[in-house]
């Protein structure tokens, strides 16, 4: 798989946990790990839809790294931890997608790492392979 290309942030996690913040398949697939609102290592906003945009905010850091960006979006995924936050959360996806309007999903979990967090976001972006 020497075609993968691997993109970390300096993140403590990942060379804690062995994963990087994106991944670009051959084929034009890029996949982001979760993103949380953690910024230099604090939790930056307090309410769900702050939290929500500073996590696609870290999402988006990793995809200008591969030269793409919100456009190049083509999948979402928002795992939540109060059924209370649908709305606010929605919300901020909406502000940040509504051109775009990729496939997505919201899920609620039992809980993350940090209890302050209440939201973490998945994104999946596509770049069209270059032609031979």
């Amino acid at each position: 798989m020497s075609d993968v290309r691997r993109v970390t942030t300096g993140a403590p996690w990942e060379d804690a946990f062995g994963y990087s913040r994106a991944v670009e398949l051959p084929n034009g697939l890029v996949l982001v790990s979760g993103c949380t609102s953690i910024v230099d290592g604090q939790i930056a906003g307090g309410g769900p839809y702050e939290q929500t945009v500073n996590a696609f905010n870290v999402a988006f850091a990793a995809l200008e790294q591969l030269r793409l960006g919100r456009d190049d979006v083509v999948r979402t995924r928002m795992y939540i931890t109060h059924a209370r936050d649908v709305d606010e959360v929605g919300r901020a996806h909406k502000d940040l997608f509504d051109s775009v309007r990729p496939a997505t999903s919201m899920i609620i979990v039992s809980g993350f790492v940090d209890p302050s967090l209440v939201v973490e976001v998945e994104v999946e972006a596509y770049r069209e392979a270059p032609e031979s």
